[in-house]
C-alpha cells in the first residue's frame, strides 16, 4: 500500500473501524502493475469518516462515499482517497446507481455488491487479501467474470458491459462465458445510460493499450450498434486492389497504430467511415472517391450524437476530411507546402500519423504506392521542422508594414497582398525577408516601378 492508503488505513482501524484497500487497485497489485487509484472500504459510516479525518469532502454521503484528503509534503497537492462505507444496495431504477443502499453489513457483503471478480478483492495492513469470489483464481486464468448472476449485474448498472470490454482488452483477458451471454442480451440496456458517461468508458477503450481488441469485442457483443452504427457498415466490407482487409479490420488496425491520443484515434476510427456509402464500380474497380468529405459529414454526426465538445469534434472532423489530401508522392516542395497551408501546420504531425498508419494499415497487398508515400510523409516533417512560413502570420510583414509601405488604408486590398505574398514564398521561401517583401508590395501596387517596365 503506498503510503497515503495505509494512512487513512491504519487511522480507521485506530479508531476502533474495519478498513481496506478494495477494488481495481489491488487486482492491479496482484497483477503486478502499479495502481493509481486507490479505493477504501470501511465498516464506519460516512458521518464518523467525516469526523475522523480532519480534511476529508462528503462527495458522496447518500451512497457512503466521503473523499479523503491525504497529506502528501513530497506532492504538490494533497492525495486523495475515496473511503466508501460497507454497504448493501438496493433496486438500480436508473440503471446506474442503487435507489438505495443499507450499511452495517460485512465487508464480505460489500464486496458481493460489485461488478466482476477481479474487482472484488480487499486488502489489509498486514497484507491480507480477502477474495470470497474467486478474484485471484480468475487473475490466474486471466479472467473477467461477474460477481454472482450476471443477467442482475448488468440489470442493476448496464455501463458494466462495457466496463467489461475495456478490461478484457487492456487486460489482454478472455471473457466468462456467462458474463459474454449476458452482454449479449442486455446490451440493448445501453442507450438508456447517460451518453456521457458511456462516451467516458468508450474514450478510455480507444486510448488503452488495445483499441483494436475493444472495439472488435464491442462489435461481436452488440454494444458497438449502439454507440457508433455507422462503423458496422464496414464489416465484410472488401475494399480494392490496394487493401488486403476489409473496411472494418483496416480501421481496427488504424487505430492500433496511431499514438494513443484520444482525437487522433478517433479520427483513424471513422477516417474510411464513409467507404460503404460512396462505392463506385468501373471496369471490375471498386472506388471510393470523396469518402474523405462524406466521412467528415458523418464524423460529425457520429461526434455530436456522442455529445463530444466542440475543439475534440473539429480536430477530428478536420484530420479525416484531409487524411487523403491528395499526398502524391510526386510533389514538388512548394505542392507540399501549399498542402501545409490548406490543412494547417499545426495538424500536419497528426495528419502524418494518421496517413502512416493508414498505409501501414492496409496490409501486403498495399501496392507500389507505399514506399514512395512513407518518402513524402518524410519530406513532409522536414519542410515542418524546418519552421518555413506555411500561413500568413510566418510572413516576415504584417499587414501594418504592407499600409506603410503601399501608402493604402486599413481594407481588403492589404489581405488581398498578404495572400499573394504568402503564394509566392510557399512557391521561394528565401523570399520571406522583410525588405525584399517590402519591394515585391511596391511593385504589386505600383507595377511601373518594377525593373524592365516603362
Amino acid at each position: 500500500m503506498p503510503r497515503h492508503v495505509r494512512w487513512v488505513v491504519t487511522t480507521l482501524v485506530g479508531h476502533g473501524f474495519r478498513a481496506h484497500a478494495v477494488g481495481g487497485a489491488v487486482r492491479d497489485l496482484l497483477w503486478g502493475l502499479r495502481p493509481v487509484d486507490w479505493d477504501v472500504a470501511t465498516s464506519a459510516e460516512p458521518r464518523y469518516v467525516l469526523s475522523v479525518f480532519p480534511r476529508a469532502i462528503p462527495t458522496g454521503v447518500r451512497h457512503g462515499t466521503v473523499t479523503v484528503l491525504c497529506p502528501a509534503p513530497e506532492a504538490s497537492s494533497p492525495l486523495q482517497v475515496d473511503v466508501t462505507t460497507y454497504r448493501a444496495e438496493g433496486p438500480y431504477s436508473d440503471l446506474r446507481h442503487p435507489d438505495s443502499v443499507r450499511f452495517g453489513v460485512s465487508l464480505a457483503e460489500d464486496l458481493g455488491r460489485r461488478d466482476f471478480t477481479v474487482n472484488a478483492l480487499a486488502l489489509g495492513l498486514e497484507g491480507r487479501v480477502t477474495d470470497p469470489f474467486g478474484g485471484r483464481r480468475d487473475l490466474v486464468r486471466r479472467l473477467i467474470r461477474c460477481v454472482g448472476d450476471p443477467n442482475k449485474r448488468f440489470a442493476e448498472d448496464a455501463l458494466r458491459m462495457m466496463r467489461a470490454v475495456r478490461l478484457c482488452a487492456d487486460l489482454s483477458f478472455g471473457l466468462d462465458r456467462a458474463t459474454a451471454q449476458a452482454i449479449r442480451a442486455y446490451a440493448a440496456l445501453l442507450p438508456r445510460i447517460a451518453v456521457e458517461r458511456v462516451r467516458e468508458e468508450f474514450d478510455r477503450c480507444l486510448v488503452g493499450p488495445a483499441p483494436g481488441r475493444a472495439l472488435e469485442l464491442m462489435r461481436t457483443l452488440g454494444l458497438l450498434g449502439f454507440v457508433a452504427p455507422e462503423l458496422l457498415e464496414g464489416v465484410g466490407f472488401e475494399q480494392n486492389e490496394h487493401h488486403a482487409h476489409t473496411v472494418w479490420e483496416h480501421t481496427l488496425e488504424t487505430v492500433a497504430k496511431v499514438p494513443a491520443d484520444l482525437p487522433l484515434r478517433l479520427a483513424a476510427l471513422l477516417h474510411d467511415v464513409a467507404k460503404p456509402r460512396t462505392l463506385s464500380v468501373e471496369d471490375g474497380r471498386r472506388h471510393f472517391l470523396g469518402h474523405e468529405k462524406v466521412g467528415a459529414e458523418l464524423a460529425v454526426a457520429i461526434l455530436s450524437r456522442l455529445r463530444y465538445d466542440r475543439v475534440t469534434t473539429d480536430k477530428v472532423v478536420h484530420l479525416v476530411r484531409h487524411h487523403m489530401g491528395h499526398w502524391q508522392p510526386e510533389m514538388k516542395d512548394a505542392a507540399v507546402r501549399r498542402l501545409i497551408n490548406r490543412v494547417g501546420p499545426e495538424n500536419i504531425p497528426d495528419l502524418v500519423a494518421l496517413r502512416r498508419a493508414d498505409r501501414q494499415a492496409a496490409g501486403p497487398q498495399e501496392g507500389p504506392t507505399g514506399p514512395r508515400t512513407a518518402v513524402l510523409l518524410v519530406r513532409i516533417e522536414r519542410l515542418v521542422r524546418e519552421d518555413q512560413a506555411f500561413t500568413i502570420a510566418d510572413l516576415a510583414i504584417t499587414g501594418e508594414d504592407v499600409i506603410r509601405v503601399a501608402r493604402i488604408p486599413p481594407g481588403p486590398q492589404v489581405g488581398l497582398i498578404l495572400r499573394r505574398l504568402l503564394e509566392e514564398v510557399l512557391e521561394t521561401p528565401t523570399l520571406n525577408e522583410s525588405s525584399r517583401l517590402e519591394e515585391r508590395v511596391r511593385e504589386m501596387v505600383h507595377p511601373a516601378t518594377r525593373p524592365g517596365t516603362r
